[in-house]
């Protein structure tokens, strides 16, 4: 059941390419941890409010389990952030490593809040992120078209994809999650094991997302096009399959369609909508699967043009799980791979 990992996400609009030059680094693509809580002050838990530069969720958690002298299964988050970036996010300990904490220094992480709380953080705890990025190369009349596009979606609603960094460098990962599936491969590490199905799951959702959008686009006018059977979710969480097409509700941004991340145990669609989804499922894999939404909405979009640079700052909030990089595709209409190189900014 091996899948072409070289799979070209399609995006609702389909008018000219914008170019423009985007680099993860430190000072250019930043993201800000929403939490889904206030954390009330007092309790058996510390939270702590960090910042960390150049290096991943995983490895900035081993780094505090090895200055405690703990098992990082002891330390809760609620999200892996971008490695190539400048990240601020939040984690919880045990109320007693609090002093200790103290001293903490590294170069490439700061605490910079601590507070109590009842309950420690687990994954999934987060509303979304925040995210502030820098795009170079921009012409000025390049600009406008950018903040047009970036408010159009905001109101018409962004392709769910999974990014390319889902995928691994070069589709690494998908090809080592598909010989996994297919016995040719033999993966012992759990946590390594369950990675690499999701990463399955994803690619099977890409497919069948990129499939509805070019319906969409082709029948609907470049706007998402529901379908009887589909199943919704609203922003409570609530999954339902409505008897008659809820199309007022989703225009309000009250309930969203969603895709199969296939797997045991989880509600399939019906009807029309079926017909697509069952291309993209494998009923044959033991993992749990789930639905993830198709459609979600940026919020809170702020644009800043500076023309003596050729340097456009686009700031934006995605609910938990949305990538940043997809809405920059989508604004450009064209597929990106970030380059990891340069560090501009620090001197603009």
């Amino acid at each position: 059941m091996a899948r072409d990992y070289e799979m070209k996400r399609e995006y609702l609009q389909d008018g000219e390419k914008i170019e423009f030059e985007f680099e993860q680094n430190e000072f250019d693509f930043i993201v800000e941890e929403i939490p889904c809580r206030e954390f009330k002050g007092s309790g058996n838990y510390l939270i702590c409010y960090v910042e960390k530069k150049n290096m991943t969720t995983w490895d900035m958690i081993a780094t505090f389990a090895k200055f405690l002298n703990i098992n990082a299964e002891k330390i809760g988050y609620a999200g892996l952030k971008d490695k190539h970036a400048t990240t601020y996010q939040y984690i919880s300990v045990e109320a007693k490593y609090e002093n200790a904490l103290k001293k903490f220094k590294h170069k490439q992480i700061k605490i910079l809040k601590r507070v109590r709380d009842k309950f420690s953080i687990r994954m999934g705890d987060l509303a979304g992120n925040r995210f502030k990025i820098n795009l170079f190369g921009v012409e000025q009349k390049d600009a406008g078209k950018i903040e047009k596009l970036a408010y159009k979606t905001a109101k018409l609603g962004l392709p769910n994809y999974f990014g390319y960094q889902r995928f691994g460098r070069d589709g690494d990962s998908l090809q080592q999650a598909k010989e996994m599936i297919e016995g040719e491969l033999h993966i012992e590490d759990t946590k390594v094991k369950k990675f690499l199905i999701s990463v399955y799951q994803s690619q099977f959702f890409n497919d069948w997302l990129k499939e509805r959008v070019l319906e969409s686009r082709a029948n609907n006018g470049g706007q998402f096009r529901l379908l009887s059977g589909d199943i919704f979710v609203t922003p409570e969480g609530k999954i339902f399959t409505p008897k008659k097409i809820p199309q007022k509700d989703f225009q309000e941004q009250k309930v969203v369609p969603t895709g199969l991340l296939c797997g045991r145990g989880v509600y399939r669609a019906r009807g029309e909508a079926r017909k697509i989804e069952e291309k993209y499922d494998d009923g044959f894999l033991y993992e749990k699967g789930s639905r993830r939404e198709a459609i979600v909405f940026p919020k809170d979009i702020v644009c800043k043009y500076d023309k003596n640079f050729g340097k456009f700052t686009l700031a934006f909030t995605l609910p938990k799980g949305s990538y940043a990089t997809v809405f920059l595709e989508n604004v450009a209409n064209r597929n990106l791979k970030a380059k990891k190189i340069k560090k501009k900014s620090k001197k603009l």
